[in-house]
C-alpha cells in the first residue's frame, strides 16, 4: 500500500508549538516511527503552510496513492478548496487532528474536510496518524 501523509500550516513547528496541546515530539521524529510500525505500506510525508500547495499535493497523488492521512490543520475550518480537491479525487482521505478540535475554540468544532473525508480520527495526540493508518490496512 501506498500512503502519504498530508500536514498543513504550523505542523512542522510540532514538538515547539504548543507542547501541552501538542507534545514534544517533531512530526519526522515521529514519522520515523511510523514507518518502522507499518513495513508493508510504503509511507510518504508532505507539510506545508500554503493552501494551494496542500491542495496540489492532494490532487497529485489522489488518484494513484492507496490513501491520504490528512491533517490540513486550521484551513479544516476554513477550506472549501481542499474539501473540492478531496471530493474530487479516487483515494480515501482520513482526517486526522492531534488535539480534541471539540474541546478546544468554537470556530474549531466546524470542518469543511469531515464531510467528504473516508474517516475521521481527533484527539489521540501523534498516535491519531497511527489510527488513520490502521484504518487504511486492508
Amino acid at each position: 500500500m501506498k500512503i502519504i501523509i498530508i500536514n498543513g500550516p504550523n505542523l512542522n513547528l510540532l514538538g515547539k508549538r504548543e507542547p501541552e496541546v501538542y507534545g514534544t515530539r517533531s512530526f519526522e521524529d515521529y514519522f520515523e516511527t511510523l514507518k518502522h510500525r507499518f513495513p508493508s505500506m510504503e509511507l510518504s510525508y508532505y507539510q506545508s503552510n500554503i493552501e494551494g500547495e496542500l491542495i496540489t499535493k492532494i490532487q497529485e497523488t489522489g488518484f494513484t496513492y492507496d490513501g491520504i492521512i490528512l491533517n490540513a490543520g486550521a484551513y479544516t475550518h476554513t477550506s472549501i478548496g481542499i474539501a473540492d480537491a478531496i471530493k474530487a479525487i479516487t483515494s480515501p482521505v482520513v482526517e486526522v487532528h492531534i488535539s480534541n478540535t471539540f474541546s478546544r475554540e468554537t470556530y474549531r468544532h466546524q470542518s469543511f474536510i469531515s464531510p467528504v473525508a473516508a474517516g475521521v480520527i481527533i484527539g489521540f495526540g501523534l498516535k491519531s496518524y497511527d489510527l488513520a493508518l490502521q484504518s487504511l490496512l486492508k
